[in-house]
């Protein structure tokens, strides 16, 4: 489900050398009935508030928290498919996991409200446009929403390196599920890790001891959803 927010207003700097998408940019805000403003660059740097924001920034409502109960329910005639984030830190890596989880077809992400990264232009420009369609909740504790999405029938899949079992060795069919992704240092914290209703890894065959986490995301959620295609 599209979870797209208007926009208020579109602002393009000055000067900048012609080009077909800032052409298409600019037809498009034209044709909602968006007011385009032409701004100096340095205003652009200041609203924008990430590194090289390309001349142009769209200014939108924020984007609102969903109810994790709202989460649960099934979306267009399929069963959820959540990611679950355990105090990720770094702007980049959410960015990076949202948009991997938007295009394997995940339909709602939990983040903690406390030590971990939110929303912020940083994490908007990597995820591409993905939190334009994933809703997201705000959570007071992963350890006891973890137990909450089992409570209600959504399968907790824990990605631990040291797991023994394997992802590609779980029993996935279109069932409810949540996949749940620990922090960059220490991974799953120990409770949320205890609440999982299950804990696997992914088999790996090199030297390093550990992949990113964004890496990781992305490997489980894309098995995940081509299991669940069968």
């Amino acid at each position: 489900m599209a979870n797209r927010r208007p926009v208020r207003s579109l602002l393009m700097a000055d000067g900048m050398d012609a080009a077909p998408i800032l052409d298409e940019i600019e037809a498009l805000a034209v044709k909602r009935r968006v007011k385009v403003d032409y701004v100096s660059r340095r205003r652009i740097d200041l609203v924008a508030r990430t590194e090289g924001p390309q001349g142009v920034v769209a200014l939108a409502r924020p984007v609102e928290a969903t109810p994790l109960e709202q989460l649960c329910v099934p979306v267009g005639g399929r069963q959820p498919f959540l990611v679950v984030l355990d105090g990720v830190t770094d702007p980049h890596n959410l960015g990076a996991l949202l948009r991997s989880a938007e295009c394997a077809g995940v339909t709602g992400v939990v983040l903690p409200r406390h030590r971990s990264v939110h929303l912020s232009p940083t994490v908007a420009k990597v995820a591409s446009g993905a939190i334009e369609y994933l809703p997201m909740a705000l959570v007071p504790g992963i350890p006891a929403t973890v137990q909450r999405l089992s409570a209600v029938g959504v399968w907790t899949i824990g990605l631990d390196g040291d797991a023994p079992s394997s992802l590609y060795e779980l029993p996935l069919g279109d069932e409810a599920v949540a996949l749940v992704l620990g922090s960059e240092g220490g991974g799953l914290a120990p409770l949320t890790r205890k609440r999982c209703d299950a804990v696997v890894s992914i088999p790996q065959r090199g030297t390093l001891s550990s992949l990113n986490v964004a890496t990781a995301g992305a490997i489980a959620c894309f098995d995940i959803a081509r299991r669940r295609q069968r």
